[in-house]
């Protein structure tokens, strides 16, 4: 039996294969000899891998039945990666994203002949077609859908924009953007094609470190030429955090729930232009959604991280598929780190800072220097586990919360709210509306972590978020802004709850305005349209 396993040092792939019994392996791919402590020098990382393979074989085990097995082994292998590649590539295409021309803006293209000799007209925006076309940015993206729905990185996505979708059969295709999430970092657009083959989707849940996976990317590639570039490696690490990025708008720079710790990291690397490409394991699965995010401040390699395909991120992704807005759970508090003196004393968990007044978390009674320890029995170690493990689960989510109070335990149970996500949504899906208006979580009108904190709300209504002009509620006079506690006598905290209160009423139906967050209210009628 073995030792010891093969054993890599970082220069030139040295390989250390001790064995017990004194084996002889010959390998026309190795060209080399493994014997029993000695050392050898090999090519690249398959022969590696045969060698680790060969390895493995039983003292007892006659010679003559394994030796020689390297290169079938190998064989095994390629063949495996060459089926899932084919199999999977179909599913990866390029989006070229154009910003349309401005007043007073020149397109960026190099200058071409016409045929007597001048320059050619370059005034006209680019076109996929030409010859010389370069977009403002490329990306990749995985078909999801048969019917024409393209997964992608919500990065790619701007403001006066174009995008083009071409395949790996060459075919093109202007995109619209159906949705997108800036919390999640993900996006859905929609092209207008049949038959597209959707890449299978698999648990990265599952994924251990040293499993073999395969990045698909490189949309230059596949818009120039049709053909998808592949690299294969390991999956390196798991719950990988990204960079913080500080603005003026976020101090924090964690805008995404990336950034609290779900990344997987590979060492399969494709360059910058694999963002929004997949990440495969060797069934053809994708398990991940390849990203630059970590690299945009310059502290990783590019392309080797994934978000990774579990249940948050096919949750996000049916609401994008639908057109929707996806929401995210809000607790309420303002985390704190243990102190290093806490920490060593075998201390664990996340101090509560404050407590928003009106959010679940003072609902339950939750107070300052509350030590919270787990969340629905996982346990938190620091303030950025509290907030995944809140931020991943859905509005009207409960939520069970281990604290430690005075030397106390206990648990607690609360519904949770909704966060406000900052950056730029896309929603296509029409809103629900009753009579002109649309209401949210009292919670979700800031867009800024400061207004979060400082904005004056009342603990139990709901906002007033849009208004139709000339609908029943517009004519009442309600305008997005305003807090509802009442309808009819019935209070209403949520936004399910008060459509379904509002539901029941077919004339005229009064409303208890809260519009300064204090004791005071007002009536308002709203007639049936």
């Amino acid at each position: 039996m073995i030792n010891e396993g093969c054993h890599v040092s970082s220069e030139g792939f040295r390989v250390e294969a001790v064995r017990s019994a004194g084996c002889e392996v010959r390998c026309a791919v190795i060209q080399g000899v493994c014997r029993s402590g000695k050392l050898l020098w090999i090519g690249g990382s398959l022969c590696l891998l045969a060698c680790c393979l060969v390895a493995k074989g039983e003292e007892n085990e006659p010679r003559q039945s394994w030796e020689g097995s390297g290169p079938a082994l190998l064989n095994l292998f390629e063949s495996t990666l060459v089926d899932v590649i084919a199999q999977s590539e179909k599913s990866v295409v390029a989006i070229a994203r154009v910003r349309l021309n401005r007043p007073g803006e020149v397109f960026n293209l190099e200058p071409r002949l016409d045929p007597f000799g001048g320059l050619a007209d370059r005034s006209a925006p680019p076109q996929p077609g030409d010859p010389d076309f370069i977009p403002t940015e490329y990306g990749a993206g995985v078909i999801v859908d048969a019917k024409g729905l393209i997964l992608t990185v919500a990065q790619l996505i701007g403001e006066e924009s174009e995008y083009y979708v071409t395949t790996c059969d060459r075919r093109t295709f202007r995109a619209r953007v159906l949705a997108a999430d800036p919390r999640s970092d993900l996006a859905v657009l929609a092209v207008p094609a049949e038959g597209l083959q959707p890449i299978v989707l698999g648990n990265a849940a599952t994924l251990r470190k040293g499993q073999i996976v395969i990045a698909l990317g490189n949309p230059y590639a596949i818009a120039r030429d049709g053909q998808v570039c592949a690299s294969w490696g390991i999956v390196a690490n798991l719950g990988r955090k990204a960079p913080p990025m500080p603005t003026d708008r976020d101090p924090t720079g964690k805008p995404t729930i990336h950034h609290f710790g779900t990344l997987i990291q590979t060492d399969a690397k494709l360059g910058f232009l694999s963002n929004g490409g997949a990440l495969i394991n060797l069934k053809g699965e994708m398990v991940g959604l390849l990203t630059t995010l970590p690299v945009a401040t310059g502290h990783e390699t590019p392309a080797g991280y994934a978000y990774p395909v579990d249940e948050t991120f096919l949750r996000v992704l049916n609401h994008l598929k639908r057109g929707e807005e996806v929401e995210y759970g809000l607790l309420g508090v303002q985390p704190e780190g243990l102190s290093f003196a806490e920490k060593a004393e075998g201390i664990q968990g996340t101090r509560v800072d404050r407590v928003v007044p009106g959010t679940p978390a003072d609902r339950v009674g939750l107070r300052s220097q509350d030590l919270i320890t787990a969340v629905n029995g996982a346990p938190l170690y620091d303030d950025d586990d509290l907030v995944l493990a809140v931020g991943r689960l859905p509005v009207d989510a409960t939520v069970t919360l281990d604290v430690v109070r005075d030397q106390r335990r206990f648990q607690v149970q609360t519904v949770l709210s909704k966060y406000p996500v900052r950056g730029r949504k896309v929603v296509t899906a029409e809103p629900k509306k009753w009579r002109g208006m649309t209401v949210d979580y009292v919670s979700a009108v800031s867009s800024s972590p400061e207004g979060f904190w400082q904005f004056s709300r009342p603990t139990d209504a709901v906002a007033v978020v849009a208004v139709d002009e000339g609908s029943p509620a517009w004519k009442a006079g309600l305008r997005p802004g305003a807090f509802i506690s009442h309808v009819e006598n019935e209070p209403v905290t949520t936004p399910k709850v008060f459509y379904q209160v509002v539901s029941k009423h077919s004339g005229p139906v009064r409303l208890r305005l809260v519009p300064d967050g204090s004791e005071n209210y007002q009536p308002v009628l709203i007639v049936a349209p």
